[in-house]
């Protein structure tokens, strides 16, 4: 019988454990907001690197931001940053759009806004 209990509380331990040392860690989740000129300033470095990756038009590299907002998407609000490129001839592709999270990681590229 003792065993039974010496087990059971030892096991018992090592749960509550495990749960109290994950408790305290962050993963990411949620980060502090950036600032409109810092969402700016991550939204040039990545346009830089989808112009490296050969993912979009080297004229991309000499154009400056046009617009920056926060906008909600499914009950999530992003940084939207807009860059205008009167050098492409598809004028459908002529605003790129930069995807941010309000703490400042990539999301996503396109030229809808959506």
């Amino acid at each position: 019988m003792r065993i039974k209990i010496f087990f059971l509380t030892l096991a018992l331990s090592f749960f509550s454990l495990t749960v109290t040392a994950g408790s305290g860690h962050d993963h990411g989740h949620s980060h502090a907001a950036i600032s409109q000129s810092q969402a700016e300033d991550a939204a040039i470095k990545r346009v830089a690197k989808l112009v490296e990756a050969g993912k979009i038009d080297k004229s991309w590299g000499a154009v400056g931001v046009a617009k920056s907002i926060q906008k909600n998407f499914s009950g999530h609000q992003e940084w939207v940053v807009s860059f205008n490129n009167t050098k492409i001839s598809d004028s459908t592709k002529q605003t790129l759009f930069i995807f941010l999270t309000l703490g400042g990681k990539f999301l996503a590229a396109n030229y809808t806004g959506k």
